[in-house]
């Protein structure tokens, strides 16, 4: 008995529609949407009232998946600005793409901040870290 692989990674957005956009820019695609309530939904999360809306995307691949969850209730209290890179915990998601560079540009003109700077590591891959939906961070790996 044990894990047999990743089923997806979840994300929790203020603004759905936005995180469907962001993560379909970078060639996700979606899979399905809907709504999820009820007392079961309530009880697996620990939560009560639950009404929430959500996507499936997946790589091109067919392999990793996302789930992006916007709450409708209940009301989540609280106000985290963006994490940094360091902060414990999740911090980011990464993914290989064609086209470092076409990409950031794509996602700079759609009004995406890079973290830091676009790098060459070992002459292995270019690495970014943008700042996607929710605050969270995206790494984006070009093999060289």
């Amino acid at each position: 008995m044990g894990i047999q692989r990743l089923e997806h990674v979840g994300i929790v957005v203020d603004d759905l529609a936005e995180a469907i956009e962001f993560f379909s820019a970078l060639g996700l695609e979606r899979r399905g949407e809907g709504t999820v309530e009820g007392e079961w939904a309530g009880r697996i999360i620990g939560l009560e009232d639950v009404k929430a809306e959500m996507a499936m995307l997946r790589t091109a691949d067919g392999h990793g998946e996302i789930e992006l969850v916007k709450f409708h209730s209940p009301p989540y209290e609280g106000d985290n600005p963006p994490a940094p890179s360091n902060a414990p915990g999740i911090r980011h998601l990464a993914f290989l793409v064609d086209d470092i560079d076409a990409t950031v540009a794509d996602l700079r003109a759609r009004g995406t901040e890079l973290v830091g700077e676009v790098v060459d590591y070992k002459d292995v891959y270019r690495l970014c870290y943008v700042r996607g939906p929710a605050g969270i961070i995206v790494e984006l790996a070009q093999k060289l």
